[in-house]
């Protein structure tokens, strides 16, 4: 029986283990994938001459796909064998990814916007031929992107809530909040690859190996810039395809944790370890129910979940701070490049090595300190709150940490310095060239000043060829004996490389105290309610959150920052395309200003939620004390009746023994 014992603890083990590796292996591919979108933002507006509010569309369709599903997922799927439907989730998301990636192989390529035509390498078409309508239609690819990722947001429905009620199912609870910690920190270690990935694409020009980069004028630093975007969704589809693999060959139920070990079973239950009930779950599936009956259970169940208070205002805590939240991130990247005047390759790689490692850092030690502290429900609902309102004072310092608009002549500053107020492209040293207000092909001219075009520098010449090109006796730019200009944007941002550090280290600093308190609050998911109704809970703040959240978030983050656009890309067949500068004060407090808001209110709410809880958690000893005392009298009841019945034999014994004595004696 030792040698059948040994087999199942290795049994147990295994299992354990393999189900953690492969969950927290499809946490990091879907975190991948996600992140490596937030990264091609820039690179999918430009490419596809869409702004920012479209862009926001695009990314809340993840949150749309799971939508559709979600609710059905959570609740039958926690009836059903979790492993393989999160297996099928994980194919999913891989073929979703691959569909985005699909428009670039279909459309043309690349034309960025520009001005000027060149005949030779120093000779200027001064009428050049315009660029027709064909090939405009092509921009509607970006619907595969959004169709894409509603796929991906239907395949990684189950992966949370079917995951971690799995995890939560064959865990002891001092154990659990570190297994969570563990799969989430794991899931944050993604973004990290998912923003490196992105740095390295974004570096890459969009059609390498199909053009010569020596004809390309402009660099990764180049408003206009796209670089291989599609390269990343390639291989996180592969990543996540790769994960779906361990998941088929895991059982329907984890054994129970060591906690619960069998030397508490007689040898005859764990004889054989196929029928032991030790491979049960803590709360049974009812695996012999058919769907109907689960069905007409749900509405029922689900308003059992609704009338709890204490979730309800933890729901609506979540669904604002995850507005703020993901309405921050997604445009994060965005805010460096436009802000800091940095490169998306660089504001990538900031956020895969710098932020997203403190966030990891951040969560696995709120895990760690839950264990290690052995906080209760109230005591893991303080820590949560003490470390997001700590993280909330720190950010308000973001104001403070500003840069001035970049000198973009007719734009933020007069074209020959004469007058202010309100600019215009147009003035006396440019007005006989008959340049187009409405395009963006910048140039830098010596006075340290950009202008949208050479045309409306005042250029008449030039020499040299691609990012080399030297425009000459441009009349706008007004240095006396050297009137030139170079292709591409003025570098003035020494005002930004000063303040750019200080923004870094406090981001870090503020993501990493936020981030504690990430997995002491969701185990207050968790643990608030009753274990029956854990998965569906797990499932329905999943849907709320991203109906309410994922969805509108990137939505109305992007339409008001469009409000800050100060010069728009224009469409080869008219229209407004992606946005080329923005007025950086008005960036700035409109997405600060937005995601502190949303957190203010959520403090407010927070403060009822304190003293529900404290109720729920007071009625819940009471309950247990009355638990107690009943119990306590019905097993003395039960004893006093045990003893009067033994009284009672050994009085029949006597006078049975008494009556045999006397008939012996007879």
């Amino acid at each position: 029986m030792r040698g059948v014992h040994a087999l199942y603890l290795i049994c147990c083990d295994t299992y354990r283990k393999m189900f953690l590796v492969a969950l927290s292996f499809a946490y990091f591919a879907k975190a991948l994938s996600g992140s490596y979108l937030k990264s091609t933002i820039t690179q999918l507006e430009r490419r596809f001459d869409i702004p920012s509010y479209l862009i926001g569309v695009i990314d809340g369709s993840f949150e749309i796909g799971n939508l559709l599903v979600i609710a059905f997922v959570s609740y039958f799927g926690a009836k059903l064998h979790r492993p393989k439907i999160i297996a099928m989730g994980c194919v999913l998301m891989s073929i979703g990814t691959f569909i985005i990636a699909l428009p670039h192989f279909i459309i043309g390529r690349y034309e960025f916007e520009t001005s000027v035509r060149w005949l030779g390498n120093a000779t200027r078409n001064p009428a050049p031929c315009a660029v027709g309508c064909e090939g405009e239609s092509n921009l509607s690819m970006w619907i595969y992107v959004l169709l894409g990722n509603v796929l991906r947001g239907i395949g990684e429905t189950p992966i949370q809530p079917l995951g971690i009620s799995y995890i939560d199912d064959f865990a002891t609870e001092e154990n659990a909040a570190l297994y969570v910690g563990c799969v989430h920190t794991i899931s944050v270690v993604g973004p990290v690859f998912g923003y490196l990935l992105g740095s390295l694409c974004a570096r890459i020009y969009v059609d390498i190996g199909f053009v010569k980069m020596e004809s390309i004028t402009i660099t990764p630093a180049d408003a206009r810039w796209v670089g291989a975007w599609w390269l990343g969704y390639l291989i996180a589809g592969v990543i996540t395809l790769l994960s779906a693999f361990p998941f088929w060959f895991l059982p329907r139920a984890l054994p129970v944790s060591e906690g619960q070990s069998p030397e508490k079973c007689p040898p005859e239950q764990t004889s054989f370890i196929k029928n032991s009930p030790l491979l049960k779950q803590k709360y049974k599936a009812d695996e012999h129910s058919n769907f109907i009956e689960m069905a007409k259970d749900f509405i029922p169940t689900l308003r059992t979940l609704l009338g709890h208070r204490v979730y309800l205002i933890y729901l609506c805590v979540t669904i604002i701070q995850l507005n703020s939240l993901i309405g921050m991130v997604t445009y994060k990247p965005k805010y460096i490049e436009q802000h800091f005047r940095q490169s998306a390759s660089k504001a990538n790689f900031l956020m895969g090595v710098i932020n997203i490692p403190a966030v990891a850092l951040g969560m696995f030690s709120g895990g760690l300190l839950m264990k290690r502290l052995k906080l209760n429900l109230m005591g893991a609902a303080r820590f949560a709150f003490g470390t997001s309102l700590i993280g909330y004072v720190l950010s308000l310092f973001f104001f403070a940490l500003s840069c001035d608009n970049a000198n973009v002549a007719g734009v933020t500053v007069p074209v020959d310095g004469a007058s202010f107020g309100k600019h215009s492209v147009f003035e006396s040293c440019n007005q006989a060239c008959s340049c187009s207000e409405s395009e963006w092909d910048p140039v830098c001219g010596n006075n340290g000043i950009t202008y949208m075009s050479a045309c409306l520098a005042g250029c008449t010449s030039a020499t040299g060829s691609g990012k080399n090109t030297i425009f000459s006796n441009c009349s706008c730019v007004g240095v006396a004996g050297n009137f030139t200009a170079r292709a591409g944007q003025c570098n003035d941002k020494d005002d930004c490389d000063r303040m750019f550090p200080y923004f870094l280290a406090l981001s870090v600093v503020t993501s990493f105290i936020i981030s504690l308190g990430g997995t002491p609050g969701y185990m207050l998911l968790i643990r608030c309610i009753k274990p029956q109704l854990k998965a569906l809970a797990l499932g329905f703040h999943a849907l709320a959150t991203r109906t309410l959240a994922g969805i509108p978030a990137p939505i109305y983050f992007g339409a008001i920052i469009d409000t800050t656009c100060l010069k728009w890309g224009q469409k080869r067949c008219g229209g407004i395309g992606a946005c080329r500068i923005y007025n950086t004060t008005a960036y700035r407090i409109a997405y600060l200003g937005l995601t502190m808001s949303l957190r203010t209110v959520s403090f407010i709410i927070c403060i009822p939620g304190f003293f529900l809880l404290a109720q729920q958690l007071k009625q819940e000893e009471t309950n247990a004390f009355h638990s107690t005392v009943t119990n306590g009298g019905a097993e003395l009841e039960a004893l006093q009746k045990e003893e009067f019945v033994i009284s009672n034999s050994n009085q029949t014994q006597r006078i049975c023994d008494n009556g045999t004595d006397r008939e012996t004696r007879l």
